[in-house]
């Protein structure tokens, strides 16, 4: 059986500047090439901005990606620019890309690899501009929703008539929780085009080991949460933040970068527990597990989330979660061993989770095993399934 021909098509996919960029993507990608039944490689347009300077933030980082393909774990990668236009963006965005990158994605079709299904990520506006390019070219589209591009872009209406457009002239579709699909077919999308693979976890990188080296290598001492992610208003930290004033002798650690950090580091100073929290700063992959093995337990307060993968790396490592109750999450945190869900989005919702969960808390054997039943194998045999049927249908 010869291998397929998949190219990846995403804007969130990691780079030599922002390495952990979309991670998610790659992480898929690397255990579905494992698999040793696909050829792959990737497009990842980047937004076009004149400037590299670090004041521009996202944009300035965009600006010192090259243009030049490489290579990112034997993988050719290239990254296509295209335009960003301020306040008509939103909805222009899509064809804005599918333009600016058609030149570029038909001639690798036509002369470097003669991809046979187009893997798209994150539907919106990334989703329609692949199934435009694949209508073009005549290739078959799989899109895959993640959670915002679902559970917040068709609140508005010309995105939503787009989504639902790409949908329709998808080939497939997947979700990485139960909740999108759900919300792909109350957007009138048929179910039976819509295949739940939810994301796994790397079992090996993410394991319990030596806690107290861990807890020493940090200068932990007290009872210590641990929240992960980009500082932005929807993770939620600024709740974990006011919680402390409610639990005392806790110490708070903040894994991430992101736009909110001076509010928050103000918001810890307000609330009178800036000596209880430390901003860790973004940690690269390899140095989270210690985080997550010194810390009691994982605190993940964010308003949407469609398969938020930190829960199953603090799990993996044996240390349970206290977690909003939203979309993929209750998928995923199901029993005691897991963590608690908190009865609501709050400081208070926060600090009640964390009393609960320590009334009664798992032993790290029993989260790790709870973890364990998420493994890549069963996305990965999902993938090679769905896209064979779609290229033998073609």
């Amino acid at each position: 059986m010869s291998n397929l021909k998949i190219l990846t098509f995403s804007t969130l996919f990691p780079n030599k500047i922002q390495k952990t960029h979309g991670i998610f993507v790659q992480t898929r990608l690397g255990y579905l090439r494992q698999s040793g039944q696909i050829d792959s490689r990737v497009m990842a347009p980047v937004p076009w901005f004149p400037w590299s300077h670090s004041r521009f933030g996202d944009y300035g980082q965009f600006a010192k990606i090259s243009a030049q393909d490489h290579c990112l774990d034997n993988v050719p990668v290239s990254h296509p620019r295209y335009p960003v236009i301020p306040k008509i963006g939103m909805s222009a965005a899509p064809m804005l890309m599918a333009l600016s990158v058609a030149k570029s994605l038909f001639h690798i079709h036509k002369n470097i690899f003669p991809f046979q299904v187009i893997d798209a990520h994150y539907f919106y506006p990334d989703g329609v501009a692949a199934a435009w390019l694949g209508k073009q070219l005549g290739v078959p589209v799989v899109i895959t929703a993640r959670g915002t591009d679902i559970n917040l872009i068709p609140k508005y209406a010309l995105p939503r008539r787009m989504i639902k457009w790409a949908a329709e002239h998808s080939a497939g579709m997947i979700t990485v929780c139960a909740a999108l699909k759900e919300s792909l077919v109350e957007l009138g999308i048929d179910a039976r085009k819509v295949t739940v693979l939810r994301n796994g976890v790397d079992l090996v990188r993410f394991q319990p080991g030596d806690r107290q080296q861990a807890r020493q290598a940090l200068s932990l001492t007290r009872r210590t949460l641990l929240s992960v992610g980009h500082l932005i208003t929807r993770k939620g930290h600024d709740l974990a933040i006011k919680a402390l004033m409610d639990l005392p002798d806790t110490d708070l650690l903040i894994a991430g970068s992101g736009p909110e950090e001076n509010s928050l580091r103000a918001l810890a100073d307000q609330c009178q527990v800036s000596d209880r929290v430390r901003f860790l700063g973004a940690l690269p992959q390899e140095q989270l597990p210690d985080c997550y093995r010194a810390a009691d337990a994982l605190i993940l307060a964010s308003s949407r989330e469609g398969w938020a993968n930190v829960l199953l790396e603090s799990m993996a490592c044996g240390t349970p979660v206290v977690a909003s109750n939203v979309w993929g999450t209750p998928e995923v945190v199901t029993n005691q061993a897991a963590g608690v869900l908190m009865p609501e989005r709050s400081p208070a919702g926060v600090t009640a989770g964390v009393n609960t969960l320590f009334l009664n808390k798992p032993n790290s054997s029993e989260t790790r095993h709870h973890a364990e039943q998420f493994s890549w194998q069963d996305t990965t045999d999902g993938q090679l399934a769905l896209f064979r049927s779609i290229i033998e249908k073609k």
